[in-house]
């Protein structure tokens, strides 16, 4: 079947008149430049489920996709429990959220079973937290958290009768996969999938998840937060939940309203430079003690503090190992989890405390599916630190316990980087840097990392390269993934892999540098990191 028969056939059975007459159009024309990455292939699982731009095609998300694979995910769930599931639906407010969300909520209903869907423009971590509170067989979450305006998404999580213990709520993994997408492609054409109303039932935990990211908090609250949700929806409960605690919480007046094409910001990503501008000018006005930033989905958290200098974002990492740290000094216990591309300090900081450290794979599927988990982080400003209710990053949540912590370290004439260098001081340095490549042609990546194969560095700055591992070969004890590893005898610590749901590759660096004194050494650490990300660059041709 040619592209043109291809593109007809979709769109003849393409049920949104709108993406309809997009393919219908450009098939009239013949306009195979334009069909060809519309129709690339069916979308597949990532890290964080599927994602795409939305638009029209196989190849996009659309509603013939989005009830496609709901159709696949309904028939799947039976399978597997030989009974009509209850399924969670759960949206945010990126452009088309709102109609997927209905979409998948009416072939639930068609198929049998029953849709409980949460109110539209909604965090990712309420729908997190609906399926363990209702004990739903699945949940569905319309998002494309922190991707740029043009993409959503469609991501799941198992529960109830389908997945159990720990991992009960937590994002699908292989081979439910793979297994949903042989029954996504099975699926009939999208106009012949049927829609119903019956079986959806509208749910609202909104209050239940308030009350308990309250009991998260700590006993000090004298602290002043400016607080922006990025345009997306965790302004209005994390704006409650901060203020009934206590807090002084003042929302980025011009971030706090959802709006999917994220008018003040390049990238909706409170990591990228200029984020953040508007919150610190924002909390320079009110003499703010802290920012919090959410992501579009306020699944994540990023963090900055006022220096002499100026405001500084404190890193993933950074944040992590002081989570970790509040979290084990209230008596934490259980075992703490981070991802490999993570730093090492976590695992530094659980021994000292006398618990468990796991390290997994890269994404919160792995890491919150930790047996006993009691906290677990990744670098990418992602923290689970309620897994018990909230099986997933909870940017939310995690709102709370730094806003704790910060009013406690104030309470007692401390700030977050004095804490920093308390615990360099008591583990060493662990500091870690990023190094991004974003590519229009995903071609590279792949070149990149076979260049990489075949001739793995030998040193890096100055240090002989002791271990190295392929990743995809299985040689780390977290599991298969596609990516490189490699530590020096300097223990310094080089990850290198593509982006799961985004097209980048991805480098993660990693130096330990000992601490004698009180002087803790970050302008050194910082230009070795510096030296093997440039050092990297050439090795990667990139």
């Amino acid at each position: 079947m040619t592209l043109l028969d291809t593109a007809a056939q979709w769109a003849e059975h393409d049920p949104d008149p709108a993406t309809k007459k997009i393919v219908q159009d450009l098939v009239a024309a013949g306009d195979t430049a334009s069909l060809a990455p519309l129709f690339a292939g069916p979308l597949t699982f990532g890290t964080a489920g599927l994602r795409a731009e939305v638009g029209a095609g196989e190849s996009r998300l659309n509603i013939a996709v989005v009830t496609r694979v709901t159709w696949g995910l309904v028939t799947w769930i039976r399978s597997k429990i030989d009974a009509d599931p209850v399924v969670v639906v759960g949206c945010d407010a990126r452009h088309g959220s709102a109609k997927f969300q209905q979409a998948a909520a009416g072939v639930i209903s068609a198929l049998g079973g029953q849709a409980l869907l949460l109110p539209p423009q909604n965090p990712t971590p309420l729908t997190a937290f609906a399926v363990k509170k209702y004990g739903a067989d699945a949940a569905i979450m319309v998002t494309a958290s922190h991707n740029p305006p043009a993409d959503n998404g469609y991501k799941v999580y198992l529960g109830g009768r389908v997945a159990t213990g720990s991992e009960e709520g937590v994002q699908l993994v292989s081979p439910a996969d793979a297994e949903i997408a042989e029954c996504f492609v099975k699926a009939p054409v999208a106009d012949e999938i049927p829609l119903s109303t019956s079986g959806i039932t509208h749910i609202d935990p909104r209050a239940d998840y308030v009350a308990r990211a309250c009991t998260l908090a700590g006993p000090d609250r004298s602290l002043t937060i400016a607080l922006t949700a990025m345009h997306g929806v965790g302004g209005t409960l994390g704006q409650q939940i901060l203020s009934e605690l206590g807090f002084n919480v003042s929302m980025v007046p011009e971030q706090s309203e959802p709006d999917p094409d994220f008018p003040t910001v390049s990238f909706p990503n409170p990591e990228e430079r200029g984020a953040l501008d508007l919150a610190k000018a924002h909390a320079a006005s009110i003499n703010a003690d802290i920012i919090i930033a959410y992501d579009p989905d306020a699944d994540r958290c990023a963090v900055a503090v006022p220096t002499l200098e100026g405001w500084q974002q404190l890193s993933g990492d950074e944040l992590g190992a002081l989570l970790g740290d509040y979290l084990a000094s209230r008596g934490a216990k259980g075992t703490f989890a981070n991802s490999i591309v993570s730093s090492r300090l976590l695992a530094k900081i659980a021994t000292t405390h006398g618990l468990q450290h796991q390290a997994t794979l890269t994404g919160f599927k792995w890491i919150a599916r930790t047996p006993d988990l009691a906290f677990g982080y990744e670098e990418a400003i992602g923290y689970c630190s309620d897994p018990s209710h909230v099986a997933d990053k909870d940017g939310i949540g995690a709102s709370v316990l730094v806003a704790s912590m910060a009013a406690t370290l104030k309470a007692s004439g401390q700030t977050l980087g004095d804490k920093l260098d308390d615990l360099a001081r008591e583990h060493g340095l662990y500091l870690t840097a990023p190094l991004t490549f974003r590519v229009s042609d995903l071609g590279l990546i792949a070149a990149a990392m076979s260049t990489l194969r075949a001739t793995p560095p030998t040193s890096l700055a100055g240090s002989s390269v002791v271990e190295f591992l392929d990743l995809a070969k299985g040689e780390h004890p977290a599991g298969v993934t596609e990516g490189l590893y490699f530590r020096t005898e300097a223990d310094d610590r080089v990850i290198v892999r593509p982006s799961g749901t985004e097209p980048k590759l991805k480098c993660y660096l990693e130096v330990v540098l000992p601490v004698t004194g009180q002087e803790v050494p970050r302008t050194q650490a910082k230009q070795r990191l510096d030296r093997i990300a440039t050092e990297l660059r050439v090795l990667l041709g990139m």
